[in-house]
């Protein structure tokens, strides 16, 4: 999607620019590439900076309840420097590398209801100026899908996905936010958990994988939540289907809920630790929203779009929060 936009604080007859991307998907550690498009206004003007940021769609959960928004977790300065001449058209290409740790999109080209996009900032003559968001598509990792890949096998359905404010205890994770996929359990662990909820950490070397069970309660006992972590490489050869089962019902079977916690408790970043109620809240307000069910074709974890009336609404909301971002800087 191309977006235009006259550079407002530069005044009618300044420069005006469109960012395209490359088509396809991104990977999490991989290029991001297109071409920001400049044409020259009815004067010369010097060309300071053009930078791009990467911003993500994050919720946030606080003592008012929850709210949602922008939050810029990357900044590339990929050219500047020129002096534009009057009505001239030039094209600045650009390659950046993504964090590794940047959220998926989609999966097997099926939209998660997660937002990431590309905004471009033009420094001209001592004044800057925001341009729309383009919004970005980031596919999962071969080691990421094939983890995807045996859940669905196990029978685990897709629930949602979204973005969280705030850090993992115990983790490499370099990002103020990490994504959640959350997903339904098969008929063999229905009694002993409501959802699991899987968050990966990648990094150059590998990837952490955050697995956290909302577990049911007892007669005698109430639920709560189990989380454990696992580490594995970029170019691991595994039976995932039977590595995956036992990583799940080690998580299940888990007792010592609470000092896991302390190790591995996502909340505040501030926190010394523990498995804050901030974010055992989540698990009561994740339903049907943005992310829930879209997903296709992601083997058996996602069972298919569930009428076109919950995809229309995953657009609608995508493209109010680009419009509503475009608002708050007009």
């Amino acid at each position: 999607m191309v977006f235009k936009r006259l550079l407002g604080s530069l005044g009618v007859g300044g420069p005006t620019l469109d960012t395209v991307l490359d088509p396809g998907a991104a990977l999490p550690g991989g290029a991001l590439s297109g071409r920001v498009h400049l044409k020259g206004g009815n004067a010369d003007f010097d060309i300071e900076h053009i930078t791009l940021e990467l911003v993500a769609r994050v919720e946030a959960e606080h003592e008012e309840g929850e709210s949602a928004g922008a939050v810029v977790f990357d900044r590339f300065t990929v050219g500047g420097g020129f002096r534009l001449a009057e009505g001239e058209e030039r094209n600045v290409p650009f390659s950046v590398t993504l964090p590794w740790e940047t959220p998926v999109t989609e999966l097997y080209g099926q939209g998660l209801g997660i937002v990431l996009g590309v905004r471009t900032e033009l420094s001209v003559a001592g004044a800057k100026d925001k341009g729309d968001l383009d919004q970005m598509a980031v596919g999962p990792l071969p080691v990421q899908e094939a983890i995807l890949e045996a859940l669905g096998q196990l029978g685990f359905g897709f629930k949602s996905a979204d973005l969280e404010l705030g850090r993992i205890g115990g983790t490499g994770q370099q990002l103020p936010f990490y994504q959640e996929l959350e997903l339904t359990p098969p008929p063999q662990y229905a009694h002993q958990v409501n959802e699991i909820e899987v968050t990966f950490l990648a990094t150059p070397g590998g990837m952490e994988v955050v697995l956290e069970a909302d577990k049911r309660g007892g007669l005698f006992s109430s639920g709560h939540d189990a989380l454990t972590r696992f580490t594995v490489g970029h170019h691991d050869v595994r039976d995932w289907n039977t590595e995956v089962d036992g990583w799940i019902r080690q998580l299940v079977e888990h007792r010592a809920s609470y000092g896991s916690h302390a190790a591995y408790g996502h909340g505040d970043p501030h926190a010394s630790g523990g498995h804050d109620d901030h974010h055992q809240d989540s698990h009561h307000r994740s339903g049907p929203g943005m992310g829930t069910v879209v997903a296709a074709g992601a083997a058996g974890l996602a069972v298919g779009v569930v009428g076109g009336m919950v995809a229309a609404e995953v657009v609608d909301e995508v493209g109010d929060f680009f419009e509503g971002d475009e608002e708050e800087e007009g």
